[in-house]
């Protein structure tokens, strides 16, 4: 979950629900790839959250019973593996986009437990077999990702409410041309992102939060009880050139 702290209590988006906010912002932009491969690159990035732990006992939760936000998480190459596994039923392009995702994520785990890094070395090992069945050169799998990885960060921007107050700007992540791109909320509450990449000169994207006033919470359940009776908003940006 994305957990954020508002005047009445916290305002929860699932990681899937972010990840579909990616999907959005990736479907902008001018596709450069064959359309298998440019669909198979929005289905990862629309599921790259997929395969989610269950919640039981106190998952979910910090230790002061506050729904726990997803970086307060250890990693789990449990769950990473059920990510892998449900990617995999879409073939080896998604696969290994997901992978490298992976990767990306928790590399910088390398050399803290033994299973961390069994799993680190299966994504390499993975990841160099798909790139060779599909005839793909590293660095054409790797601007490929590069978007997924730009849209995956943007989304979160979004999600976390971590634009800047006036209209200063945030460094996104290089994108898929290798270029630095910024974005900045104007005056007027709309996104604006340089250089602009999109395809249209403005578009909407949104996601849904639902709403929590209780603060603590004694169980997972029971958290979850009060996120399914929730009220939801739909949070809406307009980004415009």
């Amino acid at each position: 979950m994305i957990v954020n702290y508002t005047a009445e209590g916290w305002q929860i988006i699932y990681q899937q629900a972010h990840a579909l906010l990616a999907a959005q912002l990736l479907h902008q932009w001018p596709a450069f790839l064959p359309l298998d491969r440019w669909v198979g690159l929005l289905a990862a990035a629309a599921q790259h959250d997929d395969g989610q732990r269950r919640w039981d006992g106190r998952y979910a939760l910090t230790p002061a019973g506050a729904p726990a936000d997803f970086t307060m998480k250890d990693f789990s190459p449990e769950q990473a593996r059920e990510v892998m596994r449900e990617a995999r039923f879409q073939g080896r392009w998604r696969s290994l986009l997901t992978s490298m995702h992976l990767s990306f994520l928790y590399e910088e785990l390398r050399g803290q437990h033994s299973e961390t890094d069994a799993f680190l070395d299966e994504q390499r090992r993975c990841q160099q077999r798909w790139r060779r069945e599909l005839r793909l050169k590293k660095d054409e799998a790797q601007r490929a990702y590069a978007l997924l990885q730009w849209c995956d960060r943007l989304s979160l921007i979004l999600c976390r409410h971590e634009l800047p107050d006036m209209e200063r700007a945030l460094e996104i992540s290089q994108g898929p041309d290798g270029r630095r791109y910024d974005v900045r909320r104007r005056a007027d509450e709309s996104v604006q992102v340089t250089p602009w990449p999109f395809a249209a000169a403005e578009f909407e994207v949104s996601v849904e939060a639902a709403g929590l006033r209780q603060l603590q919470f004694g169980s997972d359940e029971e958290l979850s009880t009060a996120l399914k009776a929730a009220p939801l908003d739909t949070l809406r940006w307009t980004l415009h050139r």
